[in-house]
């Protein structure tokens, strides 16, 4: 099979790979579409922080948004599982810790991560091997497209549940990437009035053409009580901009991670008696997402700007613009496809 493969960072190569083998408990998919991260993006550079602390290394094959079809089952699987579309969890437990038998595998210290942690090959390739007990079965009302932006959106679900919105409510989210515009999509279809902050006039007049009519910049954020605010961008100031803004007895979801430390000021956390989440990991929240987008209560295909080739995808890593690209934030790979681009 042919997978991208991060051999060392700013390097990359198609590298034609032995297939994937089922062991027992597992399965092989045939990956359909898999989509680009900001963590992707870190490996290519090598500032990913696991990196550092031992947890990964290269070569590696990253990718971990992704949907595909069962090809193959493992000893002690499931055969009902063959043909089946699928997407998959991120993270994989080990499953006898404390935390992974409270229900808690995506914090278990000795966790895998698909494409991220632990060894554990990722999606950006033609097959991939993983636990049956991380699979996810797809409706048929949700495609490939939308079962690749199923584990981004159980991140965004869980932050908007977080946010805890209640009858009249207004939202804050700070930050309208992929991450932030999903988290939108999730307090809107909840009767939530959603205000977007960002930083560039391009993400804000997309975010205006999903219909977010309350939009702003940092410097022109009205003076209003906002009952949540959800921080899911990369800026390290902004975790306490968003202690800033939120209302007494609100609540703050943090779901971006900034490259350097954050820093906020505690008393004005307990003096304005504020609820602080932190929300790592879409593992919770994967099935109520698939029901979102087969019900079409949430419908995120416009995020999707364009879909590559493995062949295409280093350049989208190290942070360029595919040539042609729709508005949206998101850039997905179907790996197999040849060297020309489809529209999405």
């Amino acid at each position: 099979m042919r997978a991208f493969v991060l051999t060392s960072p700013g390097a990359y190569e198609v590298q034609d790979l032995p297939a994937p083998v089922a062991g027992p408990g597992e399965v092989v998919v045939d990956v359909e579409r898999v989509g680009v991260c900001g963590t992707d993006m870190e490996f290519f550079t090598g500032a990913m922080a696991y990196l550092h602390q031992g947890h990964s290394s290269y070569p590696m094959r990253p990718g971990h948004e992704w949907a595909g079809r069962v090809t193959t089952v493992g000893d002690g699987v499931d055969p009902g599982w063959l043909g089946r579309r699928v997407m998959g969890d991120t993270m994989l437990g080990c499953g006898i810790c404390r935390r992974c038998r409270r229900g808690h595998q995506h914090v278990c210290e000795k966790r895998q991560e698909v494409g991220i942690r632990g060894a554990r090959a990722g999606a950006l390739a033609e097959q991939l091997a993983v636990p049956a007990s991380s699979l996810h079965a797809l409706p048929d009302s949700v495609d490939a497209v939308l079962g690749a932006l199923v584990e981004p959106g159980g991140n965004a679900l869980r932050a908007a549940q977080a946010a805890a919105p209640g009858p009249g409510d207004r939202a804050l989210v700070l930050g309208p990437g992929t991450i932030g515009l999903l988290v939108a999509m999730f307090l809107r279809a909840s009767g939530t009035e959603v205000h977007l902050m960002g930083r560039t006039d391009s993400s804000l007049a997309f975010a205006r053409d999903l219909g977010f009519d309350h939009v702003w910049t940092e410097d022109s954020v009205p003076d209003l009580p906002f009952d949540a605010v959800v921080d899911a961008s990369n800026a390290a100031h902004l975790p306490d901009r968003a202690l800033e803004l939120v209302e007494p007895a609100g609540r703050l979801v943090y779901v971006g991670l900034a490259g350097e430390p954050s820093r906020i000021d505690t008393r004005r956390l307990a003096l304005k008696d504020v609820t602080a989440v932190g929300v790592l990991s879409a593992s919770p929240g994967l099935d109520a997402t698939i029901q979102a987008y087969a019900s079409g209560s949430v419908d995120p295909r416009p995020l999707v700007a364009a879909t590559l080739s493995l062949d295409e995808a280093g350049p989208v890593l190290a942070g360029e613009r595919p040539a042609g690209a729709g508005p949206g934030p998101k850039i997905h790979v179907n790996p197999r496809l040849g060297r020309a681009r489809t529209a999405s």
